[in-house]
């Protein structure tokens, strides 16, 4: 405080002005427990995206589900065998996840590197998988936008070749 008043004569900061920065540093605080997971440290929208990959990966789709807000919209990409859009956790679980088996076998997504920037987080990497009938080794490039508001999901874009795809689940 006497740092403040110290610049107030001169004009540098004024009443308002000193009142503005505690509200933003207040509404900061309150996201920043918002966003804490439950151990305590304060996670960002890349990290929530990184947590949401490993947990698919080890087949925790409660958790999964966990990071999606309740009107999620997830659009699967023209062209690839689940395309659609799909709102809310439950549809993309039943649309998505639970038909990943329809065409193969073994689905897995292996994320090369995550770019933030604000409310958006881009995963770019490739999607495993065996084939569903000779259990051959496939994969194809993707990079899945993710859109987040309040700690929580609320888009997904998925981009993929799906021409690669197709060909291989033949």
């Amino acid at each position: 405080m006497l740092l403040e008043n110290a610049f107030l004569p001169c004009g540098l900061l004024t009443e308002d002005s000193i009142q503005s920065a505690q509200r933003l540093n207040i509404v900061a605080m309150i996201k920043r427990v918002l966003l804490t997971d439950q151990k305590g440290i304060h996670v960002n929208n890349k990290e929530i995206i990184r947590q949401l990959y490993e947990s698919f990966a080890s087949g925790d789709v409660p958790a999964v589900v966990a990071a999606f807000d309740n009107n999620i919209s997830w659009i699967e990409a023209d062209g690839f065998p689940l395309a659609g859009t799909y709102i809310g956790p439950q549809a993309v679980v039943e649309n998505v996840f639970m038909r990943l088996g329809d065409f193969s076998d073994n689905w897995g997504v292996v994320v090369d590197r995550l770019i933030a920037d604000g409310d958006t987080v881009v995963a770019d990497g490739k999607y495993t998988w065996n084939h569903k009938e000779t259990g051959a080794a496939c994969e194809a490039r993707m990079a899945h936008v993710w859109t987040l508001a309040d700690g929580k999901a609320t888009n997904f874009l998925q981009h993929v070749d799906t021409v690669a795809v197709r060909e291989q689940i033949k």
